[in-house]
């Protein structure tokens, strides 16, 4: 059977890239999927033909920071993305901030999560930045061993590299998805035509 959709829109996925933790996970644009849709997703943890682990960047949720832990005092709200569907009532968080914040564990150069959250609500609650720096999730996204790899294998993910790191904490919903897509290059860009329902046209 011809998958006209793939053909129409260059739904054509480059397999060079291999999956690794700091890589993303780029929602093919016709994955439809509650937690995925126009997802972006930067692997925590992978092994190959293993369990792997990631965080949904670009899913921002209704709660502020402030309603979700009452020590938050920052007078600005902070939002909370969805970072997947597993262990939804656990915080998670990524930042740029390195060993100002101890015990973080870093995913590539640049870039970490978790780490002391004594240090992390000392820094929001003294009204430091925190777009671009620091970003809270509910939830993560996981796969049991092989999962991922068989959904690799149909071409439900793109993989690529991060961009930037100075803009892996900032932005969000479709426009960050485009914005990556963007970055991955020619062969991608029939993605950012598509109609979100092709059926329609």
């Amino acid at each position: 059977m011809i998958d006209f959709e793939s053909l129409i829109f260059n739904i054509d996925i480059d397999r060079r890239f291999i999956p690794h933790p700091g890589s993303l996970l780029v929602a093919e644009p016709f994955l439809r999927e509650r937690y995925f849709h126009h997802s972006v997703i930067c692997l925590v943890d992978y092994e190959e033909r293993g369990s792997a682990m990631g965080i949904v960047l670009n899913n921002r949720t209704s709660y502020t920071l402030q309603e979700i832990l009452p020590s938050v005092t920052a007078e600005k709200p902070i939002p909370v993305y969805c970072g997947g569907p597993m262990s939804c009532d656990r915080l998670y968080f990524m930042h740029t901030l390195g060993d100002l914040i101890p015990d973080s564990r870093e995913i590539v150069p640049g870039l970490y999560i978790g780490g002391d959250f004594d240090t992390v609500l000392s820094i929001v609650n003294d009204g430091y930045p925190v777009e671009g720096h620091l970003r809270f999730f509910l939830g993560y996204s996981g796969w049991d061993a092989e999962q991922l790899d068989g959904e690799l294998l149909k071409s439900v993910w793109a993989v690529t590299d991060i961009p930037s790191v100075s803009s892996m904490l900032s932005g969000e919903e479709d426009a960050y998805w485009h914005s990556v897509v963007r970055s991955m290059g020619e062969k991608y860009r029939g993605w950012l035509y598509h109609p979100r329902n092709p059926h329609s046209n």
